[in-house]
């Protein structure tokens, strides 16, 4: 009978210890699913997190994410303390097994199973990383977290009642949602639209574009819900970068909008003229642009023809050398539009710096036309951050963002979401740490929401996205891993932040254990942690000016350490 008594106590203890727990992790109403878990937001209900504020000196805050559950949960801690500051993770409970106890004695964990065939005891011992943070060392300023505003995502939103739409503003936007201040649109049709379109694309070889007076009602459309996103999201500005991805097909060698096609040398001022045109009318709705590129993925009308199947146009760096050196360059600079930034590139990463090189080569002017350079994330696990930095060294001056990202394109993975997989949320992670790492000043992730399937569009290239819009019942959506992941940047890092130096025990680039650190306007501290063990982790911090502290961080997470 007692032993029966102690098993109901044990159940209930376990109950009670998960149930405190979940209540303890931000307002997310958390939905296990077949790949993880995500948060689902519906027209009464979103989770949102206040910006933490430090009330003294000494105080330290930890929000921290993890695998298991926890999302933007808040653990207090202070410099004074002299014990350990643990994250304690939300218990992890499915069919399959649930740990009954995990005992931390000694820097080892021993775990007791049930639920499976037999019960055993896994005995390890904690890793350490000691952190190291010189604020005196700094580095790049941050300028912009973002994503894409894509013809697919505005026709999403569109279907959404008025509560869910905004929900989906709060949270990216707002500040207490994870306080993006960007957007990428194109200019012009997308990959990521119901049909390939551009301006003017009738008449025909009509270099005067006389047909291009007006935005069209997809762009108007989109304005409308800018303007409510701002509204919403108490936004007083919003930076919007836009890109072309292709000439109206009369414009191009082709005249097709996809394939091996370039534009012809007779409509480089047109096509310049083009992006001043849409630039102005931008500014007449009250909706200015704060920077161009030269153009989407270049090298996809070029080599990228024999597997891109959507809008595309190409160059050669030395063709757009040319057209920016006596064409756009010039026709931006000396026009009412004059402020608007010029990226160039557009395109993967192993294309830096010889992109560059090679338009030098072309017009020794050209590359002073651009302020900054834009890369893209599809390939980075291949090409290493070298290549950043080479680009850096020869450019110093110049911005570096990331200006397009999603996962699921390749065809060794999903196409199209994968509800909850916290997988694909460390992928981010890692990647927006490395990049951040390596002097990025700010990153442009691809669409806001898709659909279940990841689209849609109008060539079924499915991919995933940091918020999936249940379009069935147009009554929720779902927050993934990834969106935790994005926001754990670009909520606790605004602009006007400064990279500092963070050093650790740790050598390896894409490391298991990783850190990146920024002094942020108000002079606190920001540093963003990756814990991508099984197993919790202990970080010894030792800050130059602070002193030092420790933290244990849980399995599979992530975290943001704030303090002055």
């Amino acid at each position: 009978m007692k032993v029966f008594s102690f098993c109901l106590y044990l159940v209930y203890a376990l109950w009670a210890s998960h149930d405190a727990v979940a209540a303890l992790s931000t307002d997310c109403q958390l939905r296990e699913t077949k790949h993880g878990s995500v948060c689902v937001c519906n027209s009464s209900h979103c989770d949102y997190l206040e910006q933490p504020a430090l009330n003294d000196s000494n105080q330290l805050v930890v929000i921290s994410s993890s695998k298991n559950g926890l999302r933007y949960k808040r653990t207090d801690g202070s410099f004074l303390q002299r014990s350990i500051l643990e994250v304690q993770d939300r218990q992890f409970i499915d069919e399959n097994f649930v740990a009954d106890t995990i005992v931390v004695e000694d820097n080892r964990a021993w775990l007791q199973f049930s639920k499976i065939p037999q019960q055993f005891v896994l005995n390890a011992r904690f890793r350490t990383m000691q952190l190291t943070v010189k604020r005196e060392q700094r580095y790049q300023k941050i300028t912009n977290f973002g994503g894409a505003f894509t013809g697919s995502v505005s026709h999403i939103l569109q279907q959404l009642p008025t509560e869910l739409q905004d929900h989906v503003y709060r949270s990216y936007f707002h500040e207490e949602g994870i306080a993006y201040n960007s957007i990428r649109m194109s200019i012009g049709g997308s990959d990521f639209d119901l049909q390939p379109w551009a301006y003017n694309e009738q008449p025909r070889n009509d270099p005067k574009l006389s047909n291009f007076t007006t935005l069209d009602p997809r762009d108007l459309q989109k304005i409308e819900q800018l303007e409510r996103l701002k509204s919403v999201a108490e936004l007083k500005e919003l930076q919007i970068m836009a890109a072309a991805w292709s000439a109206p097909t009369w414009m191009k060698s082709n005249e097709r909008w996809t394939g091996f096609g370039q534009l012809k040398p007779e409509y480089y001022q047109a096509w310049a003229q083009y992006h001043l045109r849409f630039l102005e009318l931008m500014q007449s709705k009250n909706m200015p642009v704060w920077a161009i590129s030269t153009g989407n993925e270049p090298l996809n009308g070029v080599i990228g023809f024999f597997f891109v199947h959507f809008m595309s146009m190409g160059w050669t760096p030395w063709q757009q050398a040319i057209w920016l050196s006596d064409h756009l360059g010039p026709t931006i600079r000396n026009s009412s539009q004059r402020h608007v930034l010029i990226f160039g590139n557009d395109d993967q990463r192993y294309t830096y710096p010889s992109w560059f090189r090679k338009m030098r080569a072309s017009r020794s002017n050209a590359l002073d036309y651009l302020d900054g350079l834009a890369v893209h994330w599809y390939w980075d696990e291949i090409f290493g951050p070298q290549l950043i930095d080479e680009a850096h060294a020869e450019m110093p001056n110049k911005l570096m963002l990331n200006t397009e990202s999603c996962i699921g394109d390749k065809p060794w993975q999903t196409h199209g979401p994968e509800l909850g997989s916290w997988g694909r949320g460390e992928s981010y992670m890692r990647a927006y740490m490395q990049d951040l790492q390596h002097n990025i000043n700010g990153w442009l992730d691809w669409n806001l929401v898709l659909d279940e399937k990841g689209g849609p569009n109008y060539i079924h290239n499915y991919v995933d996205s940091p918020v999936i819009v249940n379009t069935t019942n147009r009554a929720e959506f779902y927050k993934q891993p990834i969106y935790y992941a994005i926001g754990h940047f670009s909520k606790f890092v605004p602009a006007q932040s400064v990279r500092i130096e963070t050093q650790t025990n740790e050598t390896d680039a894409f490391a298991q254990l990783n850190v990146v650190g920024f002094q942020r306007p108000d002079n606190s501290i920001a540093l963003i942690l990756y814990n991508g063990e099984n197993l919790p982790v202990d970080v010894a911090l030792d800050d130059s000016q602070r002193g030092k502290f420790k933290l244990r961080l849980p399995a599979r997470s992530w975290h943001t350490v704030i303090y002055k």
